[in-house]
């Protein structure tokens, strides 16, 4: 297969093939149990490795070794195209432009824009297709629950806080760093659960870090229920329409698919 389409492989959609189950999610973990002890220790010291170098990124050494130590982690569920020097230079390249110069943040206009090529290509029916206020919601529940449950001490690499990017006032900005850009497509490709979450609470009007930040401010807010974070059994529509694009159309077609995908995303200098 051609250099481009493995890194488009490895990289955009490197998260879709790494761990999937349901304790990836930030809105799941809530309700499922850890892993074997011994794992859950190496994932939980790599998760702190892996959130310090992502509060700590101020130079392309920094990106380079935050990305480094996200590849180690995945390092058994990875397509090999994640080891190639190239794939982890342009992702650590996009990662530190990103930090650097709030400019350089994947907007979410650009996530909604390939997201949506990507399911309209594939024959996705239109539930799949987002809006920048779901993505935005979806991103806002992730941050949320990322801080609530590393300050309780349950720390993966899925709820690491500092891969998120934050605006002046403390919230998810409106554009995201690489590294959380890939894990926007890994939840919308694999947590369908999570994208469907967010779209009910935007048809609610209910913003997740706002129910949180009321009820600090108002203990007695505690008992009501207003947001709920829980594991279901999910019926995910992209599944099916990959599979059925790979059988009509074949590797190569998907491969060059994601290419594209990939170049738009993180568009190369």
């Amino acid at each position: 297969m051609p250099a481009p389409l493995m890194i488009a492989l490895g990289l955009v959609f490197a998260l879709m093939v790494a761990a999937r189950q349901p304790s990836s999610s930030t809105e799941s973990q809530m309700t499922i149990e850890p892993p074997a002890h011994a794992e859950y220790e190496r994932h939980k010291q790599a998760a702190i490795r892996t959130n310090e170098l992502a509060g700590q990124v101020h130079s392309q050494a920094d990106a380079n070794a935050l990305v480094s130590e996200i590849a180690a982690v995945f390092a058994k569920e990875l397509p090999a195209a994640w080891s190639a020097a190239v794939v982890r230079e342009r992702v650590a390249r996009a990662e530190y432009e990103a930090v650097r110069n709030r400019a350089s943040l994947v907007s979410e206009q650009r996530l909604v824009e390939v997201w949506n090529q990507y399911v309209r290509e594939i024959g996705a029916p239109d539930e799949a297709v987002v809006t920048i206020a779901e993505i935005h919601n979806l991103r806002d529940a992730g941050f949320t629950v990322a801080q609530l449950m590393w300050a309780r001490g349950d720390r993966t690499v899925w709820t690491a806080p500092n891969v998120y990017a934050l605006g002046p006032d403390g919230r998810v900005a409106d554009g995201c760093r690489a590294i959380e850009a890939v894990r926007v497509i890994y939840d919308l490709d694999d947590l369908f659960q999570n994208l469907r979450g967010a779209r009910n609470r935007v048809r609610r009007a209910i913003v997740p870090s706002d129910v949180v930040k009321k009820r600090v401010a108002d203990p007695s807010l505690h008992s009501q229920s207003t947001v709920r974070f829980e594991a279901h059994v999910d019926t995910n529509p992209i599944r099916p329409a990959e599979q059925r694009y790979l059988q009509e159309h074949g590797a190569e077609a998907y491969g060059q698919l994601l290419a594209r995908l990939f170049d738009e995303l993180f568009p190369p200098e």
